[in-house]
């Protein structure tokens, strides 16, 4: 896999390398055109059987002007520091971007990966947000 430049830690870095991984694996194995939640699931096996820490469904307050609204869940956090969001669409649109930075803004992580399944090749369903 292609590696570019990054201000990242190592340790993040590979982090986020190996939970691409997983998702390739996923991907080899189930092939495109299954439901979002069936992916997720392949893929908490997989972090799992890496033993790559995360969580998933975690849950995030959401305020406005102070005042609190109520919780948004995440796909998935990986080790405490990167949002995985699952999808399963024809084609990533702008407001799948725009979802992701909102989770991001939420959960005050710097990395997001944008990953859709539906796709013949996974790395044509990946996108990599660092703010």
């Amino acid at each position: 896999m292609l590696r570019l430049p990054s201000h990242l830690s190592d340790e993040l870095e590979t982090f986020i390398h190996r939970t691409i991984g997983c998702c390739i694996t996923v991907h080899r194995a189930l092939g495109p055109g299954l439901l979002e939640n069936i992916y997720a699931r392949a893929v908490r096996l997989e972090l799992e059987v890496q033993r790559i820490p995360f969580e998933t469904e975690k849950q995030f307050p959401i305020l406005y002007r102070g005042q609190f609204l109520c919780h948004q869940r995440l796909d998935f956090v990986v080790a405490g520091q990167v949002v995985l969001e699952i999808k399963s669409v024809e084609h990533l649109i702008p407001v799948h971007h725009a979802q992701l930075l909102s989770y991001l803004r939420v959960s005050r992580l710097r990395v997001g990966l944008l990953i859709n399944f539906n796709v013949p090749v996974l790395q044509d369903g990946l996108k990599r947000i660092v703010l």
